[in-house]
């Protein structure tokens, strides 16, 4: 019945190969927004806009108050630490957020099958989602197409849009947290926070790679693989990597040291929604992070920065990821769950530390 289901959803699709080895063939991955390799493996594709607002004299995007907006998704974990950055540098009255609908949607119906980031319009409002002032799109697809008409690639959130010349700057999490970081500090309320401080650059950007590597991404990973040999060493390498964060946090407050850095907030936010979605969604069902003595008490100790939690909300993390991924979850029916109360009280105290926010 299910096979039936789905394969009738491709048939409407244009999707022409049979549902033989796989239930699913990497060409109709590709239609679902989905990159996969040959052998069934997640492949995730690079961000495509990379300019950087600097303070530098000359600089083609200088930091200037209500010049930027930042488009996000509340689910996603690559756009929340950006608004997290935003949150901890104090920078709400300087850059503008828009936040799409949890739920990813038809974005040309007429035109392709394309599913993706949408904002509320007129009277389709959504608890927590916020239309777009600027641009007023329905869509994260057309800012891309007003950026560049030509664009073929991701229409994907964070999108760090400059509205004096219409571009956009980013899309890429880890270097517009870089910006927020680093270039705005003469209009921050917060110029004196610094997640991405010199003595600690060098720990900071091994922590970044493995973790990015193997918990960032290796929960999509797992979750989007087509084969089983990839799940499994996606799989693998994601719990060998929870358990290398369970002994570091064992001997310090934080994964980069003894005060909050990017790393952490980086981290936070799988972490976050781990236990919500991964574990079931993604097929990451070896251990609940609340199994992980160190890692629970990490990501309460985290939750309860302010900035930190409050890009947290569960109802569009539930309800994006268990309705927007047809292929994994064909009926989208949002699991329950346990509820978490993540601001109770942690024993990370019982560490010094030099926390910057």
């Amino acid at each position: 019945m299910l096979t039936d289901v789905l394969s009738l959803n491709f048939r409407k699709r244009g999707v022409k190969e049979p549902i033989t080895e796989t239930l699913i063939p990497p060409r109709a991955m590709a239609n679902l927004g989905v990159p996969v390799s040959k052998d069934g493996a997640f492949q995730r594709v690079d961000a495509q806009f990379r300019h950087f607002i600097s303070r530098a004299p000359g600089a083609h995007f200088p930091p200037e108050a209500n010049r930027y907006h930042l488009y996000i998704s509340l689910a996603c974990p690559w756009a929340s630490r950006c608004l997290a950055f935003l949150n901890l540098k104090g920078l709400q009255h300087a850059i503008g957020v828009s936040v799409t609908k949890a739920k990813m949607g038809p974005t040309k119906p007429s035109v392709d099958d394309h599913s993706g980031w949408i904002f509320p319009t007129g009277d389709d409002t959504e608890p927590g989602a916020t239309p777009d002032p600027h641009n007023h799109v329905r869509t994260v697809r057309e800012l891309y197409e007003i950026a560049d008409p030509n664009y073929a690639g991701r229409f994907s959130v964070p999108v760090l849009w400059d509205t004096k010349t219409r571009q956009i700057v980013s899309n890429e999490s880890s270097e517009i947290i870089r910006m927020f970081n680093d270039e705005f500090n003469d209009i921050s309320n917060h110029p004196e926070v610094n997640l991405y401080p010199q003595h600690l650059q060098s720990t900071i950007a091994d922590v970044n790679s493995w973790i990015f590597t193997d918990i960032n991404n290796g929960v999509y990973r797992c979750g989007f693989a087509i084969k089983q040999e990839p799940y499994e060493a996606a799989f693998h390498a994601l719990f060998a990597a929870l358990d290398k964060c369970e002994t570091i946090l064992d001997k310090q407050r934080y994964i980069a040291g003894d005060e909050l850095t990017e790393a952490d907030v980086r981290l936070f936010m799988t972490l976050i929604r781990f236990d919500a979605v991964y574990v079931v969604h993604f097929k990451c069902n070896k251990k609940f992070i609340r199994e992980y003595p160190n890692l629970f008490n990490y990501t309460k100790d985290l939750y309860q920065v302010p900035g930190i939690g409050a890009t947290v909300n569960m109802w569009h993390i539930r309800h994006h990821y268990y309705q927007s991924h047809p292929r994994i979850n064909p009926f989208g029916i949002v699991a329950l769950g346990q509820e978490i109360d993540y601001s109770a009280p942690h024993d990370r105290h019982r560490f010094s530390s030099k926390q910057s926010a």
